[in-house]
């Protein structure tokens, strides 16, 4: 482990000791409140208050793990699950209302595959990425650049998205497919 050569074996022991205690402390706290172990991450910081970091709307929440990259605008409302990747820094990444972005889904803005394949020659591509309002989008989906989902559309979980998804839509699969129409009260 490195540390400051000033500080003693003993006073190292002693800090570790008083952080794992209070460390303790807060996980007896948080699991008395979400009824479960949580990260360390989640034990430091309040998911509101990760999200208003990034300026997302009033009462969105996130979890400290998850990671946002870029022009990404969050709406009211939405949870953003642990482990997700938010990435606008090909762009415009924008979510709506009330949407829940499930546990590891990937959003991008941004495609290299033509530059790879070309080894470099040709550009990263980019373009928009929209969601809209009282989406749902099932863990582990990745949606890909310039896709527009609308409004209250389910993306199932594990699901592939390069194409746009209608309001109302239900898509799933790799890639995901249209099927019926979804219904809402």
């Amino acid at each position: 482990m490195l540390r400051d050569p000033r500080m003693s074996d003993d006073r190292v022991d002693q800090w570790l000791a008083f952080a794992r205690q209070f460390l303790r402390a807060l996980a007896v706290r948080k699991r008395k409140q979400f009824d479960r172990r949580v990260p360390i991450g989640d034990l430091l910081t309040e998911r509101d208050d990760n999200a208003a970091a990034y300026g997302f709307g009033e009462g969105t929440t996130m979890y400290d793990n998850a990671l946002v990259l870029g022009s990404v605008k969050v709406g009211r409302n939405t949870w953003i699950g642990p482990g997700c990747i938010l990435d606008g820094s090909g762009g415009d990444l924008q979510i709506g209302d009330w949407c829940s972005i499930s546990a590891g889904v990937q959003i991008y803005t941004h495609n290299t595959v033509n530059r790879s394949i070309s080894l470099g020659r040709d550009p990263i591509d980019y373009a928009p990425t929209w969601i809209g309002n009282g989406v749902y989008v099932g863990p582990n989906s990745v949606i890909q650049m310039g896709v527009t989902i609308g409004d209250r559309a389910i993306i199932g979980a594990n699901s592939l998205v390069n194409r746009d998804i209608p309001t109302g839509a239900k898509a799933f699969g790799c890639p995901a497919r249209l099927q019926q129409p979804s219904t809402s009260k």
